[in-house]
């Protein structure tokens, strides 16, 4: 479908759906019109069923009864018994959630000196609040977004946050006076979801719309979990198939003559996905799809010499029949992306969003992700980094077994044959990548048996920005007395050589292999470490392996690759071994830290990081080294907003010369919360658990509702006002939108569904108001603080 009849389409949806809203006189449910959206879509039609991006319907009268007893888990604005119900609709109130008396630290540098600017950020209406849920009629959509963001945006962002100065007040008309009569909707929370109503409406060509209050008003723990599951995941996921193949293949991170066209790679033995692509470039010769085979030998010379042409990388597909006309076509499983400004695969991104896709029970694309590692691992060798060309070489810290585990589960586990079926073909792969990638050369030490981030490669990393590496390659400009430019080509041409430089190289790929890019825990070192997170991954591979092998191949597997036939008992001693050697290696019994071990050095580094619990996700570490981890080693962690990456000690000095990175301290990030959470339950901490996950929702919900909607990629875990202001390098994914966040971030989207598991029905009204951490657990009752390891 080309895009000019696509927005035809929607237009005319949208007229269509606009006149439905403008002449409806009551609230009885009209027919609905449901538009077929691609995957690639912005975000789903609010309007056209409120289930689709609001869930339920907020109106009292279609409210069904329910038990007076609600269990724990019950949502905070979920309604009572039937006797109760109108009172728990009159009683529904302003919500006051935003900062009190203080604004973001960020602006304060820029007030005049001797005024101090103090907001309440909302404001609590009791009366008209009391009266239940109203109803709004917004008669010119476009005149009221226009009034809203000129009084409320005084930072001209297109968001409206505690930042704004404006009255923070404004008048829209009732639905029962179609507008003749209005009221006030106050404060930041309720102001700034206005305003992603209204620009939700304006994209599907509303000029008038009908808006319940509840939908502005709505419990903002509430609403960012719905939007999550609901809208934000269908934004992330891509399919390659006919009509995306252009928009998915397009590289905008290179600026190469030979990067101006989309372009993709087949592996060598895939004909039938060859043909297809070619199909898709005839089909739309505009594109100017370059369509290419991979060699079978994949070689570190051969990816650089790609590096002027790059390319998206084939990824699973299956075929459909056209039950009508019986054509046989391909048609690329679902995957989800890290955020809205990537279109690959990427790899351990992948396992912490498919948590959260099935906790959303959209377990087709995280099944859709195991089906592409299968792919990767078979064609290229492993799981990439992400599916481009520039990856070849670099793969990312495994988690495929586990990943695969939970899909099964969710699937139906052993009563489903399609799902026994994907277990064996997934864990055949990943004993494959075992062998072939972690351990084998260059990644495995073979003197201690434990692994590194060690991957091929040779030049400079093409897809970084092309002054990244500037202050790196100035001194050699000057020694051979050339231009960056022209060093740049001729060290990548192998015509200049120089050793330091090949190594400084050797640790940056190794860094980005990690996922941890960037932190000076890894730098200029990353492939001499055995690091606890990579260690504690294969442990887990090991266990893994051998528990499926004994289940699901009648304990004894013949692998295909190399000929061997190994039993559960194998693998268990090789899980066995690698536990020993780190604990020998790694642990630090004063410290209470799982630390990297040096093999090139042959000796334990010292730099105190959040992935030592990931020695307690894999289930390496004894009770007593667990104990000893949450004593000594959780309160140099943890921090207002939950872990952060590494301890400020640990981090070291920051200068003009020695800049902050984005994964250290004060820095948190999703995944580190995730493993740890699911570590300290897995070892009888659950309490631990759930207190670290109410600091790690807290902020998100602070920033959630203080800043226009706001879900980013990491948090600075230390700041309680506007934790989302990362002052590090690549910024912070998911802050630059307009008007309404469509998309979150990956796996910041997980952490929110993962973390609300362990709140209890107080815990989720105390983040539904924004109560910090410290506030709430000082209010619990003495019973209560058990609950959060107090």
């Amino acid at each position: 479908m080309s895009s000019s009849s696509t927005a035809a389409k929607q237009n005319t949806t949208s007229q269509n759906a606009a006149t439905a809203t403008a002449t409806t006189t009551t609230t009885t449910t009209t027919r609905t019109r449901h538009r077929r959206m691609s995957s690639m879509s912005e975000f789903n039609d609010p309007f056209s069923n409120a289930d689709i991006y609001y869930g339920p319907n907020t109106d009292p009268r279609k409210q069904k009864p329910q038990k007076a007893n609600t269990s724990p888990t019950t949502p905070a604005n979920a309604p009572s018994s039937s006797s109760s119900s109108a009172a728990h609709h009159k009683l529904n109130r302003t919500r006051t959630m935003s900062v009190f008396g203080k604004i973001s630290d960020f602006k304060k540098g820029s007030l005049k000196e001797g005024y101090n600017l103090k907001r309440r950020g909302s404001e609590d209406d009791s009366y008209l609040a009391a009266q239940g849920n109203r109803r709004f009629f917004i008669e010119d959509v476009d005149k009221t977004l226009d009034d809203l963001l000129t009084n409320e945006d005084t930072d001209r962002n297109y968001q409206i946050t505690i930042e704004d100065t404006g009255p923070k007040v404004i008048k829209v008309g009732t639905a029962n006076s179609y507008g003749y009569k209005s009221v006030n909707v106050r404060g930041t929370y309720m102001l700034s979801n206005l305003l992603q109503e209204l620009t939700i409406a304006k994209s599907f060509g509303r000029h008038q719309i009908f808006l319940d209050e509840a939908r502005i008003n709505e419990n903002p723990v509430n609403r960012l979990s719905r939007l999550i599951s609901n809208q934000f995941w269908n934004t992330l996921t891509r399919r390659l198939d006919l009509y995306s193949i252009g928009e998915i293949a397009m590289d905008t991170k290179i600026d190469a003559p030979g990067a101006k066209n989309p372009r993709i790679y087949v592996p060598y033995n895939c004909p039938e996905q060859y043909e297809f692509f070619i199909q898709a470039s005839q089909m739309n010769p505009s594109l100017k799809l370059e369509v290419e085979y991979l060699p079978k030998d994949i070689t570190p010379e051969y990816v650089k010499s790609l590096n002027g042409t790059p390319g998206l990388l084939a990824l699973a597909m299956e075929e459909h029949v056209n039950p009508s006309t019986g054509e046989k076509s391909l048609i690329g499983f679902p995957y989800a992306v890290p955020g809205g400004r990537f279109n690959e695969l990427y790899g351990w991104d992948s396992y912490m969003i498919a948590l959260g896709l099935i906790e959303s029970n959209k377990v087709d694309v995280a099944k859709g992700m195991v089906e592409h590692f299968i792919f990767e691992i078979e064609h290229y060798g492993k799981i990439l980094n992400a599916n481009r060309s520039y990856y070849l070489c670099r793969s990312q810290p495994p988690f495929l077994t586990d990943m695969t585990l939970a899909v099964f589960k969710k699937i139906g586990g052993v009563h489903n044959p399609n799902a026994v079926d994907l277990l064996k073909r997934s864990f055949a792969a990943a004993i494959k990548e075992y062998k072939t990638v972690w351990c084998h050369s260059p990644r495995l030490d073979p003197e201690t048996g434990l692994s590194c981030y060690h991957p091929d490669g040779l030049g400079i990393p093409p897809e970084t920005e092309p002054e990244h590496f500037d202050t790196i390659l100035l001194p050699y400009t000057r020694k051979y007395n050339i231009s960056l430019e022209e060093f740049r080509q001729k060290y990548n041409d192998g015509v200049i050589h120089e050793p330091q430089l090949d190594e400084f190289f050797l640790h940056d790929r190794g860094v980005r292999e990690s996922g941890h890019d960037t932190t000076y825990r890894f730098e200029g070192v990353c492939a001499y470490l055995a690091t606890i997170d990579l260690n504690a991954l294969l442990y887990k591979y090991e266990c893994d392996i051998a528990d499926v092998i004994e289940q699901f191949f009648d304990n004894k597997y013949t692998d295909p690759n190399d000929g061997s036939v190994t039993d559960a008992a194998h693998w268990r001693k090789l899980a066995e071994k690698r536990k020993q050697t780190i604990n020998e290696k790694m642990w630090d019994n004063e410290s209470g830290f799982y630390f990297d071990y040096n093999v090139k050095a042959k000796q334990r580094t010292s730099y105190e990081s959040a992935t030592t619990f990931w020695a307690l996700w894999a289930g390496l570490a004894t009770k007593e080294q667990a104990k000893i981890m949450i004593e000594k080693a959780l309160p140099k962690l943890e921090m207002l907003g939950g872990l952060v990456a590494c301890t400020e000690r640990s981090r070291g000095p920051i200068s003009i010369n020695r800049p902050i990175r984005q994964w250290d301290y004060p820095f948190g990030w999703a995944p580190h919360q995730i493993l740890a959470w699911k570590g300290l339950s897995d070892y009888g901490y659950s309490d631990v658990a759930t207190r670290l996950s109410y600091r790690w929702l807290y902020m998100m919900t602070k920033a959630f509702v203080d800043y226009n909607g706001i879900v980013v990629e990491k948090y600075d875990v230390t700041r309680g006002t506007d934790p989302h202001r990362v002052e590090a390098e690549y910024g912070n994914q998911g802050a630059d939108f307009k008007g309404v966040a469509t998309e979150g971030f990956g796996w910041v989207n997980a952490s929110y569904l993962l973390g609300s598991k362990y709140m209890n029905s107080h815990a989720r009204r105390a983040l539904g108001a924004c109560i910090p951490p410290m506030p709430f657990f000082q209010s619990l009752k003495s019973d209560e603080k058990k609950l959060y390891g107090l």
